[in-house]
């Protein structure tokens, strides 16, 4: 569907469509275009260095030594990353970065004047050897000094976009010191080439410290060893992930360094053997140019997107896929025919070559930065210096090592003609094991996200269950805090109820009575069992000072449950008035249910006195005795008057009476109990055990818009907390024909359920369409607010300058109710989310885009794109993200979700009438407000829609609406609208009669009328 709206496609300018082009939003712009003149200085610096004392070294010592070289290089590196990173620990970070080039450049340049300053060829010699190293060194520092600053004034999100173009700062200096070289070697030597590098690396600093001034809120002021407590708390919680996570990354950076350096190991030699010195800089210089204009068009104009598209994981693997399967199997290809054989393994190497630094410098170095984001900020730059940086310099020591004793091997047993084939064969294998690094490492990295935002769950499937038992015995049994062990029973009971007396039954009389007490409430959900009756009888045998009256009282009612054939006779002595009425009423309960007609008389007598007994203990533990009776028989005369009892606590008693022994007269009771903040609860929990009985009760008040909204909505949770298949089923069915607040309240009720332990966390195939209709639907209404909010942007103008301001005033607040109706459907559309993936993963991406923080939104968005399936996932991420409301509706116009054409104001509030079911009550009375000021017609259905709207003030909007447009319509509705019950549009009703009173409309007159459809 095209784009009707071509008002949404302006002319924003060069800058803006530049940043366009290359993937930028316009608050990116200015910290991405001064990194990348950063990185571009230095990298020029830094690639005329390195083609330099390549060339000395060659020269020097031909390609042999290049393994040592490697072995070397990697000890100066490891040794080098391990001072940055104690660095970090002694200055603040922003020093550290700024400071760490010049201070490498002065070696450097001492080095240079020292050769050029000796004649001793030996000296000489070794200093290119060292030459060759210290600028290994500075490449390595440099790379990761880039790194950490842009993970520092980066988000997750916006280093997919901003990092491609900041590292192809690397590919503009392969260019330009490519290029340039040849032409710079005609006038000066090597060895003064370097000294203009360290020029430029110099001035990049320079960039690099304006830059972390302007942006100085972006690093940490403090040194890294003074992290605050709660942030090592923090990380004492995520170390172990964070320890597997960081171990999964050195090993990717390590490979992939192993495979960069074998081909460049075969790449070098091959070169050597077929060029001179000066030929070899050349070439070095052209073929860098080459490939870094092809990295520059790939990664200016590809990589962000390619990586937003398919993600960081698939763009990485794309060179061990490339490098170690499908150009080896061309070089095989080109071997296969004799014309081609002399020339096959030298441009074969070079195609490698072109391959490998293609894809590192493009996809790899846009998608590593990404990869450190999941590890808090405060301990980033540290774990970034230490994985990075050491692995790579393992790998070069590593790779040096390995290509050594290849070359011993070959030497002495491969032929020559095979030898070119083992390497080859090297770089498969490593390539192949990076691969299957990367599909771990994809798997860690939402895992951790969600853990950095702390905001994981503890559930069943999470603990050991054996091990956590122990682990119970263990800490009822050792001194504590009462609250530690009193939680530990708790969640002993939500992870293994049924099992809870195994662990509780023999620690009974060891625990304090307010333990006891949770113990056998406990032990009681898992029903009574026969054998723990001795554990709780020993309870009962304990002298009277020495127990609580609920303890015994449990434990009476535990032990004459559990047993086959109890013995009631036994119970009739705690009738007695000198016992506690929790006892009492306990022991006359269990004799109703089992006594013989006797002793079911005695009880009832001794229940009759407690429930019209004066205190309320007695009228509760009465009422809670009454649970336990099979038939109320003469007690349920006391029913209506504890209803009415002055005790809160007495009535909610009743509530759970009503519910456990199914009295159906007095259902209506629960319901009318929701409607109080004092009963609801306890209303909730008992219509809960009621189940279907209470469904359609329930289903009838939560559907009746014209009772109070917090009433429906505890309606619909109480729906939720019923363990039955209609009651979800009545759930899912409301929810698609719902809206607005009742759609969200279902929403969070169907979320309640899949919570509890026996529900599985991801709804079947069936429901899973359902979900993805209804996000659907609510982009679709999205793209009606977005396309209302840009038409009123323009208000009506009017012949009368104060109707024309008052339109303004009015214009503005429906804006912002829209404003809030978008907010709505984006917390339903993460909702909706939440049915389809892990909880935990999308309670952690919605707690961080509910923040302001750029970066949070970014961590919520980044969780998101790895978790979701759906085919709109990109529309929702754009959805969900941090655009204009432009944007925002061409997305959704450009996925044929919605159609948009500019329309007037009138137009467009008729349309959003047309969807008054959707908007907000507060939304419709602004569209009433808006129509009654600039004089739109609306529809008499629309009005009559209104006028019966159960929300007062969109019935006072319509009736002022009326007022405006139409006076004798309204004369014949006020006298049917003056027992309306809100005061606002009773008082309303009131001042219009008295205004038109003199006024009586003639009986002949007709009923004119303006509402026409």
């Amino acid at each position: 569907m095209e784009l009707k709206n071509y008002s949404l496609v302006v002319n924003k300018g060069v800058l803006s469509r530049l940043l366009q082009w290359v993937n930028l939003r316009p608050e990116e712009g200015e910290r991405t275009w001064i990194m990348f003149a950063f990185y571009t200085t230095v990298s020029i610096g830094l690639r005329w260095a390195e083609d330099s004392t390549v060339a000395l070294f060659l020269d020097q010592y031909g390609a042999g030594p290049l393994p040592w070289m490697y072995i070397a290089s990697a000890v100066t590196g490891a040794g080098l990353v391990f001072v940055y990173s104690w660095l970090q620990k002694i200055f603040p970070l922003r020093w550290v970065v700024v400071a760490i080039a010049p201070c490498m450049v002065v070696p450097l340049i001492f080095l240079v004047l020292l050769r050029e300053g000796l004649h001793l060829s030996y000296i000489a010699v070794i200093l290119v050897f060292i030459l060759r190293l210290w600028v290994d060194g500075l490449y390595v520092v440099n790379d990761l000094n880039t790194s950490i600053i842009a993970n520092q004034i980066f988000n997750i999100r916006e280093i997919k976009r901003t990092y491609p173009l900041v590292s192809s700062g690397l590919l503009v200096a392969d260019v330009i010191s490519g290029f340039s070289l040849p032409w710079i070697l005609q006038f000066v030597k090597l060895e003064k080439v370097i000294l203009i590098a360290c020029v430029l690396i110099v001035l990049g600093s320079a960039i690099l410290a304006y830059l972390s001034n302007k942006y100085r809120a972006a690093f940490p002021d403090a040194p890294q060893r003074q992290i605050p407590h709660e942030q090592a708390s923090r990380y004492r919680r995520i170390q172990a992930p964070l320890r597997r996570y960081t171990w999964q990354l050195f090993a990717f950076v390590g490979l992939l360094q192993v495979i960069g350096l074998l081909v460049d190991f075969q790449y070098l030699r091959e070169l050597k053997s077929n060029l001179g010195d000066r030929d070899l800089a050349s070439f070095l210089g052209i073929f860098g140019g080459i490939v870094g204009l092809c990295e520059l068009a790939t990664q200016w104009f590809v990589s962000s997107r390619l990586i937003e598209r398919i993600g960081v994981f698939f763009t990485a693997a794309l060179l061990p896929i490339s490098v170690g399967f499908v150009v080896p199997a061309a070089i095989a290809l080109l071997n296969l025919f004799p014309a081609l054989h002399s020339y096959g393994i030298f441009w074969g190497l070079v195609g490698l070559k072109f391959c490998d630094e293609l894809l590192r410098y493009t996809f790899v170095v846009s998608s590593g930065p990404v990869l450190y984001q999941p590890i808090p900020e405060r301990l980033r730059s540290h774990m970034q210096a230490l994985s990075g940086g050491t692995a790579e310099a393992i790998a070069t020591g590593g790779s040096g090592l390995l290509i050594l004793a290849t070359l011993f091997v070959c030497n002495r047993i491969v032929p020559t003609a095979l030898q070119e084939w083992v390497f080859v064969g090297e770089t498969v294998l490593a390539a192949a094991t990076c691969l299957r690094v990367v599909w771990v490492l994809r798997s860690r990295y939402v895992d951790l996200l969600v853990l950095s935002a702390e905001r994981g769950e503890l559930s069943a499937s999470t603990v050991g269950l054996r091990v956590f038992k122990q682990g119970v015995v263990k800490a009822l049994g050792e001194k504590g805090s009462t609250a530690d062990k009193h939680s530990c029973i708790e969640l002993l009971a939500q992870i293994d109820s049924h099992g809870a007396a195994e662990v509780l039954a023999p620690l009974l009389l060891k625990l304090p009575p307010e333990l006891q007490r949770q113990s056998l409430e406990v032990m009681f959900m898992g029903g009574a069992n026969p054998a723990y009756i001795s554990d709780v009888r020993r309870l009962i045998e304990q002298p009277p000072e020495k127990i609580d009256p609920e303890v015994l009282a449990l434990a009476l009612r535990y032990v004459w449950l559990a047993e086959e054939n109890p013995n009631l006779s036994q119970l009739e002595e705690y009738l007695q008035a000198r016992h506690h009425s929790l006892i009492r009423a306990t022991a006359a309960a269990l004799i109703l249910r089992q006594g013989t007609p006797i002793q079911k008389v005695a009880a009832t007598k001794t229940l009759q006195r407690m429930l019209t007994h004066q205190q309320e203990r007695e009228r509760i533990n009465g009422v809670k005795a009454l649970r336990e009776t099979v038939y109320l028989q003469a007690l349920r005369i006391h029913i209506p008057n504890l209803l009415q009892d002055e005790s809160l606590r007495v009535r909610c008693a009743v509530l759970e009476m009503i519910a456990a022994t199914r009295l159906e007269d007095y259902y209506s009771a629960l319901i009318a109990a929701l409607y109080y903040k004092s009963t609801r609860s306890t209303a909730m929990r008992a219509l809960a055990k009621l189940e279907n009985e209470a469904l359609d009760m329930l289903l009838q008040l939560a559907t009746n818009t014209y009772k109070p909204e917090i009433v429906r909505m505890y309606a619909w949770r109480t729906i939720a907390q019923i363990p039955t298949l209609e009651a979800i089923e009545a759930l899912w069915l409301h929810l698609e024909k719902s809206w607005g607040a009742t759609r969200y309240q279902i929403l969070r009720s169907l979320l309640k359920v899949q919570k509890q332990p026996e529900t599985s966390n991801r709804v079947d195939r069936f429901h899973q369409t359902r979900v993805e209709s209804l996000i659907e639907q609510e982009l679709k209404f999205l793209g009606e607010i977005y396309a209302a909010y840009i038409d009123l942007q323009k208000p009506p103008t009017l012949d009368n300058h104060s109707s024309s301001q008052r339109a303004v005033v009015v214009c503005e607040l429906l804006q912002r109710s829209l404003l809030e109706l978008e907010i709505d459907g984006r917390e339903r559309l993460l909702l909706l989310l939440k049915l389809l993936y892990s909880p935990e993963k999308m309670q952690a991406a919605a707690f961080n885009l509910r923040s302001p923080s750029g970066t949070n939104i970014a961590r919520g968005l980044e969780i998101l794109e790895h978790t979701v399936t759906l085919p709109v996932k990109s529309l929702l991420l754009n959805i969900l993200d941090k655009r204009s409301h432009q944007e925002k509706l061409h997305y959704l116009v450009e996925a044929e979700l919605v159609e948009y054409q500019p329309k007037p104001v009138s137009e467009r509030l008729k349309r959003m009438l047309s969807l008054d079911n959707f908007l907000s009550d507060w939304c419709l009375a602004c569209c009433f407000h808006l129509a009654q000021i600039s004089r739109i017609r609306l529809t008499s259905h629309e009005i009559l829609l209104a006028l019966r709207h159960p929300t007062g003030f969109v019935r006072e909007a319509a009736i002022a609406y009326l007022n405006a447009v139409s006076h004798r319509v309204l004369l014949e509705l006020l006298p049917k609208l003056q027992q309306d019950t809100h005061p606002l549009v009773a008082t309303q009703v009131k001042e219009l009669m008295r205004k038109y009173a003199p006024r009586r409309p003639s009986a002949s007159n007709k009923d004119a009328t303006v509402m026409r459809n």
